[in-house]
């Protein structure tokens, strides 16, 4: 499947936000957004108008970004979202939410969400006993998360276990011992903190 290769700090600088898309790095002096708050390239210090397309197509691209998704997979979830009763930004958020690499990574078993899709995809958790290497995998409440017990071993593990001890867990779901988890309740808007006003991605895919 195609995936974005190139540096990713530089996509931070172009939304203008924090998107923490390499992990511990994020929250040091070392982000590339603390030390240059401004667009990359030869012309990035000197954007300052925006239009309402541009204000509409940079919350779909910092979300899609965010979330480590790719525009066709993104299209794909507007598309459920506006099929499932509720407000459809709410709904593409929450899709987006209750994707496996990103609980992996909100339950703190990966330093970024690109690294809980590598992990995913080696087969190092399961859900309800089974092991999913789909991290594209959607949630649902009731559903218990775990590393692979043979997993729980690798030094690798234990390194993002130790690294992320004291990070919070969304309310949403509850991390239990023994390396495991469960989602006790579909995430709310309120439960996620993207700074982006979805209704502005609503508008961009109505037109």
């Amino acid at each position: 499947m195609a995936r974005y290769t190139d540096a990713v700090c530089k996509l931070c600088r172009r939304e203008g936000q924090k998107l923490f898309l390499k992990g511990q790095r994020c929250y040091t002096d070392k982000c590339a957004l603390s030390r240059r708050a401004y667009a990359p390239g030869q012309h990035g210090q000197g954007r300052k108008k925006s239009s309402e397309y541009g204000m509409q197509l940079r919350a779909k691209q910092a979300t899609r970004r965010y979330y480590g998704v790719l525009e066709s997979q993104f299209r794909h979830y507007y598309e459920m979202a506006t099929n499932m009763a509720g407000k459809a930004g709410d709904n593409l958020l929450i899709l987006l939410e209750s994707r496996l690499d990103n609980v992996i990574y909100r339950l703190g078993w990966a330093n970024s969400r690109a690294e809980a899709r590598q992990l995913v995809v080696h087969g190092h958790f399961t859900v309800n006993g089974a092991k999913v290497d789909i991290p594209s995998y959607l949630v649902k409440s009731g559903m218990t998360i775990a590393i692979k017990e043979s997993s729980r071993s690798s030094d690798k593990i234990k390194s993002i276990l130790e690294a992320n001890a004291f990070r919070p867990v969304p309310k949403w779901l509850e991390a239990g011992a023994e390396q495991q988890a469960q989602v006790i309740a579909v995430p709310a808007r309120e439960d996620i903190d993207l700074d982006v006003d979805e209704t502005l991605i609503v508008e961009l895919y109505s037109k």
